[in-house]
Order: C-alpha cells, then sequence, then structure tokens
C-alpha cells in the first residue's frame, strides 16, 4: 500500500483560487497531535499583515513531501516563499517544528473543471524528523472507492462555525460518507450550480448538518480509521444539512501521488 474548505483566501493570506466557495471543524471535539501525528499546519505569510498564521493543513507523506489542496498552494498572489509547515503541534500558529517549502506540484488536471483535482504533492526545504508527533501517513491504493455511510474523520484547526473564529487548538470530528450523485443533484440546485465529479468524496450527516471541516481545514485529511481517503477541498458554506462537504479523493491520484514524492 502506498506511504505516506474553500472560501477564496482574502488577499491578507497571500492567496486564494477562487474554484470553491467554502474552504472547509465544526461540532468537533478537542483532540492533540499525538492521535494525528500525519497531520501538520500550512501557515501563510499575509500580504499586507507581513505575519505567519495558519490557513490550511497537509499530511506527512515521507522526510520531505506533505499531501494537501492545490487551492492552497495556488491563485494570483501565490509565492511559495509565503508558505510553511508547522509540524507536531496541537495548537495552531505556536510549537512544534516549522519547515519552509522548496516547491509545489499542482495535480495537473487542477481546475480544468472548477474545484476537481484539488490535491497537490509539496517539496519540503528540510526533512521531517520522525518522532511521536511527526510520522507519516498511509494513503489508499490507485482506484478505491469509498462506500456510502461509512463513518470517516476530519481533523485540524479551522473554524468551528460558518464563518466564525478558528480553533486554537486541534478538533476532529466524525461524519459520514454520502452518495454521490445524490450530492451532485443537490450542489446542481446552487445558483450558480457547481458540479461533483467522479474524484471527489462527499461527507457530513444528510439533512441534518452540524458536523463538518470548516474554512482553514482545506488540505487536510479525511480518515477512514487510520487511512487518508481524501482532502478536505470545498463545499457549501459549513456544516450544511443540504450541501454535504466535499473533499478530493485520494484513490484516483494516488499512483501520482507516490511517483511525485520521490
Amino acid at each position: 500500500m502506498a506511504q505516506w474548505l474553500v472560501i477564496a483566501f482574502a488577499l491578507f493570506a497571500g492567496t486564494a483560487s477562487a474554484a470553491s466557495t467554502a474552504s472547509r471543524i465544526v461540532g468537533g471535539q478537542l483532540t492533540t497531535i499525538d492521535r494525528y501525528p500525519s497531520l501538520v499546519q500550512v501557515e501563510f505569510l499575509g500580504i499586507f499583515t507581513n505575519t505567519w498564521g495558519q490557513s490550511c493543513a497537509a499530511n506527512i507523506l515521507n522526510n520531505f513531501y506533505v499531501l494537501s489542496a492545490a487551492h492552497c498552494f495556488a491563485g494570483l498572489f501565490y509565492d511559495r516563499s509565503r508558505r510553511r509547515i508547522r509540524g507536531g503541534s496541537t495548537f495552531r500558529n505556536t510549537g512544534g517544528e516549522v519547515i519552509g517549502i522548496v516547491r509545489e506540484f499542482n495535480h495537473p488536471d487542477y481546475n480544468i473543471i472548477p474545484g476537481d483535482a484539488d490535491i497537490n504533492v509539496v517539496r519540503l526545504r528540510s526533512p521531517i524528523i520522525y518522532n511521536p508527533v511527526m510520522q507519516r501517513a498511509t494513503i489508499v491504493p490507485q482506484g478505491f472507492e469509498i462506500p456510502d455511510n461509512m463513518p470517516v474523520v476530519h481533523a485540524g484547526w479551522g473554524a468551528i462555525e460558518w464563518l466564525g473564529p478558528q480553533s486554537s487548538q486541534l478538533q476532529d470530528v466524525t461524519i459520514y460518507t454520502v452518495n454521490r450523485q445524490i450530492c451532485a443533484e443537490r450542489y446542481l440546485t446552487l445558483n450558480p450550480p457547481r458540479q461533483v465529479t467522479g474524484n471527489m468524496i462527499c461527507a457530513g450527516i444528510l439533512d441534518v448538518g452540524g458536523k463538518d471541516a470548516c474554512q482553514g481545514d482545506s488540505g487536510g485529511p479525511m480518515y477512514l480509521g487510520d487511512i487518508i481517503v481524501g482532502v478536505v477541498s470545498w463545499g457549501h458554506e459549513c456544516a450544511n444539512d443540504t450541501y454535504p462537504g466535499v473533499s478530493a479523493a485520494v484513490g484516483p491520484y494516488s499512483d501520482w501521488i507516490v511517483a511525485t514524492a520521490v
């Protein structure tokens, strides 16, 4: 086996792709990084504020590479010198180990269809030294397709409600995968409509809401057990009862991820 929301970010954060409408933890609980040691923060250096702050997340693939969402490393004002990761910390913007990045590899199909192939691999400036709170992730094999109604977990430092403040401490939440056709039909009712492709996983508490990833969780994991099956990508608001959150499925891209992270 291979080893291993989206509000367009304000210009003050340094970049954003406008391809998605919500950057996706709402309804979750506090947790600690030792439970999710492959999860790291992605920090942005604000263009006007000139201060660093966590705005996305990523997942450790090996000593030199992490897996994240392409929209976190793209956009009109994107500059890799204004991105870095922070690993091994339970708390947002503090502690752990900070490492700069050398290069981003956004999937070549990213944004051919808005929001599709929202996945990338990032090369780090210096190696991650594994320890109890910084460990490599495991991703699903190429072609893996997750069934409907499966419990999956998001973890991150994102907003605790739609347009609300971000959590200072890592949180996690359990939700359930939603049938892709049902999800796609619902997103087509938006104005303008959004397209859900076969490269995406929808998850939430359908017709109930209240639990989801949210702004600041983009690029973070969707876990099935201890294995990463998706990367937080986009949605409509957060924890919406009608529109589930959408993650980029890892299964269609596993071979590309492995080949890139070398």
